[in-house]
């Protein structure tokens, strides 16, 4: 036990940070003419900060290294304007004078900071239509055929694609899909959580994108760090013999963040979920069949999901009729996604368990409590 502890000790020293769902991401609007183009790039400040630049102090230094990045050819790019970061963003326009019309649209912005950056280009053609393009490390240029017809928009493929990436590295959301794995005692039962995590998701992706509901980013992001605390709480607490003490220590606890810590959710908020986890884990306590409420709270929390996952499409902007096609792809991506990993997840444990009767047991343990700092991690910083 000594060897054990001074080795994760070890471990916990050279750890680095806990990245969640939060990705790189920019945008730009383009508006071409024959031989010219208007240009407006959206970014964070967070991510601008990577450059060395300093948002606030070096705008013009980090205008000019956006317009140097976000090339359009054959043409030459005026002085680009800058202002202060609003709402955690940056917008930086400039005009662009062409030889000839507009060939190809070249994202190369933090390429070098991050390479795993994603750019929404966005372009308006003289006659009114749009066409957007996802620009990543492995495609990061747009040819335009014409100056009247760009060429092959992103595809439903592509936003397929995007949806699988999305949930690839998408951790937090990983940890809650594996937290609710893990204590799964059927096939049949991870079939249920993962559908029910499904649909709930795929509502509040919908209804975010049409702009139906939007609530606070940092609210839905520090929400997602405590539904991946609580669930694999409740793995260790169904585990350990459902010990009631424990259920009212961990809705004391809330209630302490609810008057020590108000943040990105509000005090009523943190006083509610308290109550929520306190009812909750009150019912599994006498529950004779548990899967059943872990399917609804794979429901409930799948609508909060739901909203992490539009932050990417929502931002957008897209016409309503490239809109339904760009959702659809990126949700069927997403689910893709989700099911490759529960069903290598699923394999793995009944393969501990063939190998070492019990095994499966030690892994729900281990791995609940792994999966619950991360999300309290999560929960907190984020809050």
């Amino acid at each position: 036990m000594i060897r054990l502890g001074i080795a994760l000790a070890a471990l916990a020293c050279s750890a680095g940070i806990a990245l969640g769902h939060g990705k790189s991401v920019s945008y730009s609007t383009i508006t071409l003419a024959p031989n010219r183009a208007h240009v407006e790039l959206r970014l964070s400040a967070l991510d601008a900060t990577m450059t060395g630049l300093d948002p606030w102090n070096d705008a013009d230094a980090l205008a000019r290294w956006a317009a140097e990045r976000l090339v359009i050819a054959p043409c030459t790019a005026s002085t680009p304007r800058s202002g202060p970061p609003h709402d955690g963003n940056i917008v930086i326009a400039w005009d662009v004078a062409c030889a000839g019309p507009p060939a190809t649209i070249t994202s190369r912005l933090f390429a070098d900071q991050a390479p795993s950056h994603i750019h929404f280009a966005r372009v308006t053609m003289p006659d009114g239509r749009v066409a957007e393009r996802v620009l990543t490390e492995g495609d990061r240029a747009w040819t335009l055929t014409q100056a009247t017809a760009p060429a092959h928009g992103s595809s439903f493929v592509d936003y397929v694609a995007l949806g699988v990436e999305h949930i690839r590295t998408g951790w937090d959301h990983l940890a809650f899909v594996l937290a609710l794995v893990l204590l799964a005692g059927s096939l049949s039962e991870v079939a249920t959580i993962v559908s029910a995590f499904t649909l709930a998701h795929s509502v509040t992706l919908a209804a975010a994108v049409f702009g139906i509901v939007r609530p606070p980013p940092a609210a839905v992001e520090a929400l997602i760090g405590f539904s991946i605390a609580l669930v694999a709480f409740e793995n260790a607490w169904l585990l350990a013999g459902r010990d009631r003490a424990s259920a009212v220590v961990a809705s004391a606890l809330l209630v302490m963040a609810a008057i020590a810590m108000p943040g990105a959710v509000g005090s009523v908020t943190l006083l509610g979920l308290a109550l929520f986890t306190a009812c909750h884990l009150g019912l599994l306590a006498q529950s004779t069949r548990p899967a059943r409420l872990r399917a609804l709270v794979a429901f409930a929390f799948g609508l909060i999901h739901g909203f992490a996952f539009a932050g990417v499409l929502a931002q957008m902007d897209l016409p309503r009729a490239r809109l339904v096609p760009a959702l659809v792809g990126f949700n069927v991506g997403v689910e893709l996604g989700q099911l490759a990993i529960v069903a290598v997840a699923w394999t793995a444990l009944l393969a501990v368990e063939r190998v070492a009767p019990g095994g499966r047991r030690r892994v729900a343990e281990v791995g609940s409590a792994a999966v619950c700092g991360l999300g309290l991690y999560w929960f907190v910083t984020r809050l």
